[in-house]
């Protein structure tokens, strides 16, 4: 008898084989919900939140922070995928299967009475050589628009429709070179902003090089459109506010009491006047605008003001988009108007306001050197655009993966066969039982080409009997043509996986996997309620 059922009498046990079973049985059940998403032909999952919210997606990601996992080695292996998706951005859908498969592929051998420890240790000598040539397949890459538009194209195409991934494509790749501006290091995707706009089709998704506001002017005098424009961001209060500390005024007059509403009144129209005095001095018989974005308020006597004089005035702007701003069209952000100079404002070609139902949007564009944009997202409903914004995410993480690695992998599975080759001639210098081992690892490696092929439509023992061979006599690598179900070279079709996410799926799949084989006790002793 257990010595924690002594402690605790109410303690769940499942001890050696039943415990391996439960945690087999569990990768294997997430494994078969997520495999028939893997590439660009698998299929979309439907998910209805409790209170009747549809999410239609493929993105493993979504499916994985979405879907409610009751079993605790299933959540385990659920939360290990999304600390992928976080790190690089890609392959949660491939981190599941293979654990699913690593462990399948134990299962047969354990079985027989091979110990896990040593399958363990088989794993981890398979996880080293697989890497080792995963350095070998590598492919140097020139970082210029084709080849990031190829990698982009790759993953966002096992995300959404190939008509929408082709044009999100373009959308993203454009953002990461617009805001490189020529250099070759990886750069803050905080810089591009996704506007949401509910409106037209997913199609009309489009890049901004500029800044997409999602508020309008507050004055209903003040122009709509506006070209060749200065912009003065600025975080100062151009509204009426109380004093910090609670202070009385006494007066003795009526006309003192003006004299105080007066005086507080005034210090706000000083502000608003030097505006006003530098708009006068650049913009004044020069056909130049002028547009004042502020983080504070700006109250309605100093609103019609500035419209007065054609500014366009937004207030509450959010804090985000002021470090945006000053990238996007120069300048600095102000925190005071004292000496206000030319050389603090910013420059746009164009702003203007656009009014979709009761939301306005403020587009700021035709800026000189964009070091900061928007991807404008339409779609006809909430979830396409969730859809959308979820693959773009992914979509600018694989460029940014690309310029940090400036290497690729050849994909369609290809990698994945050269592998499973590599291993077989491998497993043939190892003694002992641990080759064992690395012959399951080799055969769970083909999980990948497998599941694309039945994805497909086609018959995986054929398919992978061809790869397997063609990849022996080619040195060039060997992947799946999914449109004839052929082998082909990944390069010729432009088929690119990132370096650094199969560098993680490989090294959390085996160490996962060999985690799970290590558990020969599984107990629900936590402390339960005082009722029971």
């Amino acid at each position: 008898m257990a010595s924690i059922s002594l402690l605790n009498p109410k303690a769940e046990i499942a001890r050696a084989a039943q415990a391996l079973a439960i945690n087999i049985s569990a990768a294997k059940g997430l494994q078969d919900v997520m495999r028939t998403n893997l590439g660009p032909k698998g299929t979309v999952k439907m998910l209805v939140s409790g209170a009747g919210d549809i999410k239609i997606t493929k993105d493993g990601n979504v499916l994985l922070h979405e879907m409610q996992i009751q079993h605790p080695t299933a959540s385990m292996i659920a939360r290990a995928s999304t600390a992928q998706d976080d790190s690089t951005g890609d392959g949660t859908t491939t981190t599941v299967i293979l654990i699913g498969e690593l462990l399948k592929q134990a299962d047969i051998y354990l079985s027989e009475g091979l110990h896990p420890r040593i399958m363990a240790a088989g794993f981890d000598k398979a996880r080293e050589k697989t890497l080792e040539v995963l350095e070998n397949c590598k492919v140097p890459v020139e970082i210029n628009k084709k080849n990031l538009m190829e990698v982009a194209n790759t993953s966002l195409k096992t995300k959404v429709h190939p008509v929408l991934a082709d044009l999100l494509t373009e959308v993203c790749v454009d953002a990461i070179l617009t805001i490189a501006n020529g250099t070759l290091e990886p750069v803050d995707l905080h810089m591009v902003e996704l506007m949401e706009m509910q409106h037209k089709t997913a199609t009309d998704t489009q890049l901004v090089r500029g800044l997409v506001m999602d508020h309008g002017g507050r004055h209903p005098e003040m122009p709509k459109r506006l070209e060749k424009c200065y912009i003065l961001t600025a975080n100062v209060s151009l509204e009426y506010e109380k004093a910090e500390v609670n202070s009385g005024f006494f007066y003795k007059t009526a006309e003192e009491r003006e004299a105080f509403v007066r005086a507080e009144r005034d210090f706000i129209d000083q502000r608003v006047k030097k505006v006003i005095d530098l708009k006068r001095s650049l913009c004044d018989g020069t056909g130049k605008t002028f547009v004042l974005i502020n983080q504070k308020g700006i109250d309605p006597l100093s609103l019609d003001a500035l419209a007065k004089e054609g500014i366009l005035a937004l207030r509450r702007a959010k804090r985000r988009n002021m470090e945006r701003l000053a990238l996007a069209c120069g300048g600095t952000a102000l925190n005071t108007f004292e000496d206000l100079q030319e050389e603090h404002l910013g420059y746009a070609g164009v702003v203007y306001e656009h009014v979709l139902g009761e939301n306005k949007y403020t587009f700021v564009e035709d800026c000189k050197h964009p070091l900061s944009v928007t991807i404008l997202i339409k779609g006809p409903n909430k979830h396409t655009i969730l859809q959308i914004k979820d693959a773009i995410r992914d979509g600018l993480r694989a460029i940014n993966n690309t310029i940090r690695d400036k290497a690729l992998i050849p994909g369609a599975g290809a990698f994945e066969v050269r592998a499973y080759n590599e291993l077989l001639v491998y497993k043939d210098t190892i003694k002992g039982k641990a080759r064992l081992a690395v012959q399951a690892f080799a055969d769970a490696l083909l999980v990948v080409p497998k599941t694309l092929a039945i994805n497909s439509g086609y018959d995986a023992q054929d398919t992978i009997v061809k790869l397997v061979t063609e990849d022996r006599l080619t040195p060039d690598l060997a992947g799946l043509d999914l449109a004839t179900g052929e082998p082909m070279k990944p390069a010729d079709m432009g088929i690119y996986d990132n370096y650094i996410v199969k560098k993680q799926i490989i090294n959390s799949c085996s160490i996962i996997a060999g985690n799970l084989l290590l558990v020969d006790e599984v107990m629900r002793a936590g402390l339960t309620s005082l009722k029971g």
